[in-house]
């Protein structure tokens, strides 16, 4: 990792907030607290760990990007638009009828979208499924799963972390955004899921778990995993924290949805373009 790896995937998060901003304001709404607070995540992703052809969206040696909590799709349609897999105007029509960008990430509707995610838990067993299947045929292409803290209640989660470790599945990177916040509430209170560290050591994986919005500990996190030398799959476990980027999201009531008031969209692009990176025109 370099000072311009740091400066790259900074800009690219900085913009995936602002493109999600700007999705979140057509439509009034969004998971838009889900958004800030993983889009250093999905800036490491993007911008610095995946193998990707923007314009094949089905080549045959890609990374595979799964988002198992597909009500995440406007943070992941934004890093898609960074990505170059969608072309920024698209974002005016997010949640509209006839658009590729639902409010729910389809995979029958956006390219790039590797899966549909509907009931939460889903996305490890497929990511599982597809990360023996690349290696069967011997395709060298990278598998991230990505779900939320809320999905480690999911009896299905578990069972798809055994299968990874018993077969040794090292392509496949696993990540969790912990913000502590699901449907019904602080997830922790909803089930208890502490030590999570040790819990996944426990069933045979790679752990690290870092603050999701230390951009050089995340962008850290993820080169560890790429290149961890055991015959482990790997997670990383990523404390966020909603809202990140804009200080009066960041404090308000947190909850699974957070509220945003039609003024408020454009005072929170313009909090971003105050901070914005360095090198960012």
């Amino acid at each position: 990792m370099t000072n311009n790896d740091i400066q790259k995937v900074a800009a690219a998060a900085w913009r995936i907030r602002r493109y999600a901003l700007r999705m979140g304001e057509v439509q009034g709404q969004g998971y838009i607290g889900q958004a800030l607070g993983y889009a250093d995540v999905l800036g490491t992703a993007f911008a610095h760990i995946m193998n990707l052809r923007p314009h094949e969206s089905e080549w045959e040696e890609r990374d595979r990007f799964l988002l198992s909590h597909g009500h995440y799709a406007i943070a992941c349609y934004a890093a898609f638009i960074e990505a170059g897999i969608i072309p920024e105007e698209e974002l005016e029509t997010y949640g509209s009828d006839d658009s590729r960008l639902p409010m729910s990430g389809m995979a029958t509707y956006t390219p790039g979208m590797e899966m549909s995610g509907g009931s939460l838990g889903q996305g490890l067993s497929i990511a599982v499924g597809m990360a023996l299947g690349l290696r069967q045929k011997k395709n060298p292409a990278l598998v991230i799963n990505s779900m939320s803290d809320g999905e480690l209640d999911e009896g299905s989660t578990w069972e798809a972390a055994m299968s990874a470790a018993h077969y040794g599945l090292t392509n496949l990177i696993n990540v969790v955004d912990v913000n502590k916040q699901q449907a019904d509430g602080d997830s922790r209170k909803i089930l208890g899921f502490e030590p999570l560290h040790e819990k996944w050591a426990s069933f045979g994986w790679y752990v690290q778990r870092v603050d999701g919005n230390d951009l050089p500990a995340v962008i850290r996190a993820f080169e560890n995993a790429k290149s961890y030398p055991e015959n482990q799959p790997r997670v990383i476990l990523c404390d966020t924290l909603m809202g990140k980027g804009v200080p009066f999201l960041e404090t308000r009531d947190k909850n699974h949805f957070i509220r945003v008031d039609a003024d408020e969209w454009q005072k929170a692009i313009a909090v971003l373009d105050a901070n914005k990176p360095e090198g960012v025109l």
